[in-house]
């Protein structure tokens, strides 16, 4: 067998209306909180939740998602998560 790997498609988040300026912070959070929200709802196989991810994976330092994530199982997060 050959070690030819298929080639990986990368893509980065498109325009989003609600935030149209060059700083990309708000959108960065707001994807982050909406995809918690949307697997609370909907469940995490529910394939427009998946945009959300993608969004804050590309827009979020890594730093920031691993505070999030921290924060979010301990509890301690300032954003409420249900729906």
């Amino acid at each position: 067998m050959s070690d030819i790997e298929t080639p990986v498609k990368l893509t980065t988040a498109g325009f989003d209306a609600r935030f149209p300026n060059t700083n990309q912070t708000k959108s960065c959070w707001q994807n982050y909180a909406d995809y918690y929200k949307c697997i609370a709802a909907r469940g995490e196989e529910f394939a427009p939740c998946k945009q959300f991810f993608r969004a804050y994976n590309s827009l979020c330092p890594n730093e920031w998602i691993s505070k999030w994530n921290e924060q979010r199982e301990e509890g301690t997060n300032p954003s409420n998560f249900s729906v």
